[in-house]
């Protein structure tokens, strides 16, 4: 007899010992065979009684072993649908409601003098959207701090210019209060930011003090006021641009219809310009021009400067602020009284446009004060007699999405 592996004979030792392995194996054979198979139960029930079923299907009993699925008959119904609460009649709804978009219009209701009239109610407003009434949805009388830039021009163009500028800023410089915030930036050939936001009263003085020797004699406006614009469109809340300006624009790479749009396409800004150099000017009427401005041997004519005025009159018009030409320093005091009062004192009037396209279209505004009645509004002096009143509010806007 051979081994697979090793071809060698098997010795009568090893042979003995197999034998008795086999013997073991048999007699272990013959006395397991009375237990029952793998699978079946060790107990027999006893006589005339019936075996219980095994149970139905639905896991194991103990811990160990299979889950097993339950059957689906056996599954536990869904549970119902929450009922819906019932309105309580006269209860009020409580369920929110988003309307967008919103449009605010800060409003000034002024007497010819410069008096504003603080008196009146959302009842006295009626507000048109291209021709279209809108219903008023919030209205408030702010007195809060301003948030402005003081929007200088300091160029070497003449003389009688640079102080009525600088005397014009240092006047407005004094009539802030501790709660406003305010950047200065001058402009000649370029804007150059002097201070930026700040409530220290001192630092803006300071950055004034720096206006001595001007650089450049180009006064380049609508660049200027453009990228006043532009930056002035990251701050939330309404701003002011206070324009100490001759108004006349030299050499900007923007002409007057791209600084128009700017200033439709920009929201909340009022823009108050004050023209600079009345004395100087009426040197153009008498001796047929003013040299130096917007260049060296430059000759503004007196044409020139009317141009320059209804220019910034246009850009107050359009911002919903006021038009200023001061013809001697001691009514620089007057002027920022009258636009503090201006810009702390005004109305905000809120609607949900009727239409609500963001089509980047320029809507219209009209803003009428009527009497409680419906009537037209009437304003008396102590005398009892009629006085003559302005609504100042920005021409309109343009319906676009805002980047925050």
């Amino acid at each position: 007899m051979f081994s697979y592996h090793s071809q060698r004979p098997v010795r009568p030792a090893r042979r003995a010992a197999a034998i008795r392995l086999l013997a073991i194996i048999c007699l272990a054979t013959a006395m397991f065979s009375g237990l029952p198979a793998w699978g079946q139960s060790q107990s027999q029930a006893p006589a005339g009684q019936s075996t219980p079923p095994p149970p139905e299907a639905g896991g194991p009993q103990t811990d160990a072993g299979p889950y097993a699925i339950p059957k689906k008959k056996d599954e536990p119904p869904p549970p119902p649908p929450p009922e819906k609460p019932k309105k309580i009649e006269g209860m009020a709804d409580y369920s929110i409601h988003v309307d967008v978009p919103v449009v605010s219009v800060p409003v000034m209701v002024v007497t010819k003098d410069g008096q504003f009239i603080s008196t009146l109610q959302k009842e006295n407003f009626k507000i048109y959207e291209d021709g279209t009434q809108q219903t008023i949805s919030n209205f408030t009388v702010q007195d809060a701090p301003i948030t402005a830039v003081l929007l200088v021009e300091f160029a070497s163009t003449n003389y009688g210019f640079i102080i009525d500028a600088l005397n014009a800023s240092y006047y407005f410089a004094d009539s802030l209060k501790k709660d406003d915030w305010v950047a200065v930036e001058y402009f000649d050939m370029r804007p150059q930011i002097l201070v930026d936001f700040t409530q220290d009263k001192a630092a803006i003085n300071g950055a004034l003090n720096q206006l001595r020797m001007p650089g450049f004699s180009e006064t380049n406006l609508f660049d200027a006021l453009y990228d006043a614009l532009d930056r002035m469109d990251r701050i939330e809340g309404h701003k002011y641009i206070i324009l100490v300006s001759a108004g006349f624009d030299s050499f900007s790479k923007i002409n007057l219809d791209q600084i128009t749009k700017k200033i439709k396409a920009t929201k909340d800004v009022t823009i108050f310009p004050i023209s600079i150099g009345w004395i100087t000017r009426e040197r153009a009427a008498t001796f047929g021009g003013v040299p130096g401005h917007g260049g060296a041997g430059v000759f503004m004519s007196e044409m020139d400067y009317l141009q320059a005025d209804n220019q910034m009159r246009n850009f107050a018009k359009l911002t919903g602020g006021r038009f200023y030409q001061p013809r001697f320093t001691a009514e620089y005091a007057e002027v920022f009284r009258d636009i503090g009062g201006d810009i702390r004192h005004q109305y905000e009037i809120s609607y949900h446009p009727t239409n609500a396209k963001l089509d980047a279209t320029y809507r219209k505004l009209k803003i009428e004060v009527i009497a409680p009645d419906g009537g037209p509004f009437k304003v008396k002096d102590q005398k009892g007699k009629d006085v003559k009143f302005d609504v100042i509010a920005r021409e309109g806007y343009t319906a676009k999405h805002t980047v925050e």
